[in-house]
């Protein structure tokens, strides 16, 4: 697979980027960290880790990365954002903090924290057809949660309530929870697909 897919990149400013590396690295894709313009120019796709998406927002725009990552993302670049990386990849966040800003790109209005803080964390079997059996046990940590999707998005996994919390938007993929930490490679999987089509 790793051949066909060139050479992956985990934006690597804070969170947890390394759990993706060691995902990638172990589905045989070439990966490795990005932190700067002229590395991410060098990728055919990135993810996006789980960390703080206020502090990401802000060390995005400090390291001069903001304009470049949104004009490859506007440009096509297949991306997967977990948790945080899905905030960044929001059009829209229902409950900003003041002067937070988003990347952009994906059709969908996200709520930060949506389940409280890191005590309430959980997690949960899902249904999520488009990878198949069994269910994805999600870890959900102070995640965030899919309120309102445009008609380009496609969800793939909803909580018991109805709560989006995994969805795909053409090559932008994004999931509330993280599966880099449960053991579950298969959204890895179908992004380095994604990668690989694009």
């Amino acid at each position: 697979m790793a051949g066909s897919t060139g050479t992956v990149g985990v934006l690597a400013l804070q969170g947890d980027f390394r759990e993706h590396l060691a995902v990638l690295s172990g589905l045989g894709a070439s990966a490795r960290p990005v932190r700067r313009a002229e590395e991410l120019a060098q990728v055919s796709g990135l993810v996006i880790p789980g960390g703080e998406s206020t502090v990401m927002d802000k060390l995005a725009r400090t390291f001069g990365l903001a304009e470049p990552l949104k004009a490859a993302i506007a440009s096509g670049l297949p991306v997967y954002g977990t948790c945080a990386g899905l905030i960044m990849l929001a059009d829209r966040i229902a409950n900003p903090i003041d002067g937070q800003q988003t990347l952009g790109g994906f059709d969908v209005t996200v709520r930060r924290n949506a389940f409280g803080s890191q005590t309430e964390s959980f997690e949960v079997d899902l249904d999520v057809p488009e990878i198949g059996s069994p269910a994805v046990h999600a870890a959900f940590i102070r995640a965030p949660v899919i309120e309102q999707f445009g008609a380009a998005v496609a969800p793939l996994a909803s909580l018991a309530d109805g709560r989006v919390v995994a969805a795909r938007q053409g090559n932008l993929l994004g999931t509330s929870f993280h599966p880099e930490m449960t053991g579950e490679q298969r959204f890895h999987e179908l992004f380095l697909r994604i990668v690989a089509a694009a």
